[in-house]
This record gives structure tokens, C-alpha cells and sequence, in this order.
């Protein structure tokens, strides 16, 4: 017991350099740690995921179909809010194996994303023809 108890003295003290390191400044001199940056709360918060809930991993990628289930584009993308909302979803349209694709932002309201239980897969369909889509405004990432 004693022995055990010495040698987890021992480690301890090893270790408490490590927990009070410093910076060196310019000059050479020490400084305190620096503080840490940004808005995050000081203690994590996590949240409980239900098994219905879709996941972006399983949106990007996903084919939107429309009425007449022709193909009208591919959900590439997701544009999320300062405020944690998804703001719109963005997809790739026209084009033929990469070729001549461009991209439209469209809202989340505007694509209906189901799950087809007995074929163990998700599908989005929208209410729009590919025509509509490849003379919809362009949306191109910011720089």
C-alpha cells in the first residue's frame, strides 16, 4: 500500500510541471497561459439523438427527384445559420458526369425528405422541373 501510494506521489509530481507551463514572450520573460478564445460555454453540453433523426451525412449525396420521378439534381450541400438552422439546401443541377453542374440554394421547405422503410433508404423529392431548376439564380460559394 505504501508502496503505491509513493509511487503515485511520485508520478504527481512529475507531472505538475506540465500543468503549470507558461509562455515565453518576445523579450524572453514568462507569461502567463494565454486565455482561451471565443463564445464556447465553459462546460460541454450534450444532446440526446433520437433514431429518427436525419443526419447531413446521409443528405449529402442524396438524389432529388421530382413528381414524374425523373432525377432534377443532388443534394450537395447545406447552408447553416449563425443561428443553428439549416438555411437552405444546396444542389447540383444540369450538367452530365461533373460536367457543366452548377449549384442552387434552395430552402429546406422546398424539398421533402422521406425514409422508404421497407427499401432501407431515404428519398428527396421537390415540386419542380429540371428546366426550373437550371434557370434558377446560380448560387456560388463565398470566398
Amino acid at each position: 500500500m505504501k508502496k503505491s501510494m509513493m509511487i503515485g506521489l511520485s508520478l504527481a509530481m512529475l507531472a505538475a510541471p506540465a500543468f503549470a507551463q507558461s509562455t515565453m514572450t518576445p523579450s524572453g520573460s514568462t507569461a502567463a497561459p494565454a486565455p482561451t478564445v471565443g463564445s464556447a460555454p465553459a462546460t460541454p453540453r450534450f444532446a440526446t439523438v433520437s433514431h429518427d433523426e436525419m443526419f447531413s451525412s446521409k443528405l449529402k449525396g442524396l438524389n432529388v427527384y421530382n413528381e414524374k420521378n425523373e432525377s432534377i439534381g443532388e443534394i450537395s450541400d447545406l447552408a447553416i445559420s449563425k443561428n443553428d438552422q439549416v438555411q437552405a439546401l444546396i444542389l447540383s443541377v444540369g450538367g452530365f458526369l461533373g460536367m457543366g453542374e452548377r449549384y442552387v440554394a434552395v430552402a429546406p421547405s422546398a424539398v421533402n425528405v422521406t425514409y422508404d422503410a421497407p427499401n432501407k433508404k431515404w428519398r428527396a423529392t421537390m415540386n419542380t422541373t429540371k428546366e426550373e431548376l437550371k434557370s434558377a439564380p446560380e448560387f456560388k460559394y463565398p470566398q
